[in-house]
């Protein structure tokens, strides 16, 4: 089967499509690993930058994945033109994410007895302000995209439940966050995650979680 007859069958739902979606899949997977870092590496603000070049190009290639191999619209993982909704939505996404994430480190982080390192967090807000405000962009847009639109969907047509596509998407979310905050954040960024997968699966409508992505980092890392 050549490239383009493959691309066909991926519309129909065939075997084929099912193939790809599958090899989608293990790149979400992959995309676990710290690769930004890995090609990379350093801590400099001209390597930070460099670093976030390649989480877009990482973004850019999922949707090039899902326009071109799959021959599928963005609509297909939930990115569409936004309206009036994805603004309400969105910010009531935030306003949830910003009370839990605020009720997780005052009160079952000391009741768990774990560390409340900040020093994560200090070493971003010590970034300039324009870094600060690329890095949280890219972070709701990457972010969105491949843990709620992408996985979300893909999974489904895999497992044919979507609430366990769901949880395996949340699942990855918070463990990719081990890579640089350590174990206590991840209770934080659980939390985070498990309020924009439920906006996910209640709206379908990427724009409004890239908003509360955004609104909900913009709190700690912005007004920080």
């Amino acid at each position: 089967m050549n490239a383009r007859s493959l691309r066909q069958s991926n519309e129909s739902g065939s075997p084929a499509g099912r193939v790809a979606t599958v090899w989608a899949v293990f790149l979400l997977i992959a995309l676990q690993l710290p690769i930004p870092s890995i090609l990379i590496p350093g801590s400099s603000l001209r390597i930070l930058v460099g670093q976030e070049a390649v989480y877009w190009l990482m973004t850019l290639a999922v949707l090039a994945f899902v326009l071109r191999f799959e021959r599928r619209p963005l609509e297909s993982i939930g990115l569409h033109y936004p309206t009036w909704r994805s603004l309400v939505w969105g910010l009531a996404g935030a306003a949830a994410a910003v009370i839990g994430i605020a009720l997780t480190y005052l009160v079952l982080i000391p009741a768990l007895g774990l560390p409340n390192d900040d020093a994560q967090t200090h070493s971003i807000v010590a970034l300039p302000m324009w870094f600060r405000c690329l890095l949280i962009t890219r972070a709701a847009v990457f972010e969105e995209i491949f843990y709620r639109g992408f996985a979300i969907e893909r999974l489904t047509e895999l497992t044919h439940v979507r609430w366990a596509a769901a949880g395996i998407s949340l699942a990855a979310f918070t463990y990719a966050h081990l890579n640089h905050w350590g174990w206590p954040h991840l209770l934080v960024a659980g939390l985070g995650g498990l309020v924009l997968t439920l906006l996910y699966l209640w709206r379908r409508d990427l724009a409004a979680n890239m908003l509360a992505h955004f609104m909900t980092d913009a709190v700690g890392f912005l007004l920080g």
